[in-house]
């Protein structure tokens, strides 16, 4: 669905958007028309159009373009400790962390920009973290077809740090081995030293 753009350029919020923001505040035992919070449904609804701007592009595009002409190079590309934020689609509370991504061209590399690009295409959805590291990765494979694809994440989630358990400081981590990495143990250590894993 495409967004209206009001006279202030701004992203028109639907009347029934802003509702449902006012209906929880009330919910949570606020009243959504005092001064602090009578802009706070339009704020909210923008904000979450924001957060959820992945559902709009088709990561993988940003790999469409590759350059051959690499002067030889055939060893690992990784990208280390890429920031990223996403939503839990759970409780769509915060998860905040870094990513490391790998490939082993086969005849052709990548912007190294376009892979973090391909992160935040997938984190700006509402995720849960295995499924965000295994899309990074088949996205990288499906697209370059490498001879092997790791992705490493590490995050902190916002539904066991600011309710239920209420634990902090704890980072979760998941990865996915393609190809090589998966298939060849010595291959597979290789990448992680690489990623500061090893």
């Amino acid at each position: 669905m495409a967004d209206v753009i009001g006279e202030d350029g701004k992203v028109v919020v639907p009347t029934e958007v802003e509702d449902a923001i006012r209906t929880l505040i009330r919910w949570s035992g606020d009243e959504p028309e005092r001064e602090g919070l009578i802009d706070t449904p339009k704020r909210v609804a923008r904000a979450w159009r924001e957060y959820c701007s992945g559902y709009a592009s088709d990561p993988g595009v940003h790999l469409s373009r590759t350059f051959e002409e690499v002067g030889g190079y055939d060893s690992v590309v990784v990208l280390r400790d890429i920031p990223f934020q996403s939503h839990c689609e759970h409780h769509m509370a915060p998860i905040t962390g870094t990513a490391s991504i790998a490939y082993l061209p086969r005849d052709r590399v990548v912007g190294i920009s376009k892979l973090a690009r391909v992160l935040h295409g997938f984190a700006q959805r509402l995720q849960v973290q295995e499924r965000l590291t295994a899309e990074v990765a088949q996205c990288i494979q499906d697209n370059l077809n490498p001879r092997g694809v790791a992705v490493v994440i590490e995050a902190q989630h916002g539904c066991m740090t600011g309710r239920g358990v209420k634990t902090h400081g704890v980072g979760m981590v998941t990865s996915r081995m393609l190809g090589c990495f998966l298939d060849d143990a010595s291959t597979r250590k290789e990448v992680l030293a690489l990623m500061g894993r090893g």
